[in-house]
């Protein structure tokens, strides 16, 4: 998973929230996006563990 790609997508699902909650949204779509966006999130925290991982064996490995 690449993480810019990741960062720039939660990023737009962000603002398509708050355009929907400025435009008077029901609440049912807001919950949705926001559900998209609490996965966002968890990929996005899996993406940077990872990368961290591969790091971390590098430093130990080399």
């Amino acid at each position: 998973m690449d993480i810019q790609t990741l960062t720039v997508w939660i990023r737009s699902h962000y603002a398509a929230l708050k355009a929907g909650k400025d435009s008077g949204q029901t609440s049912a779509e807001l919950a949705l996006i926001a559900g998209a966006l609490l996965v966002g999130a968890g990929l996005l925290v899996l993406a940077i563990r990872t990368k961290l991982m591969e790091k971390i064996g590098i430093i130990n490995g080399g």
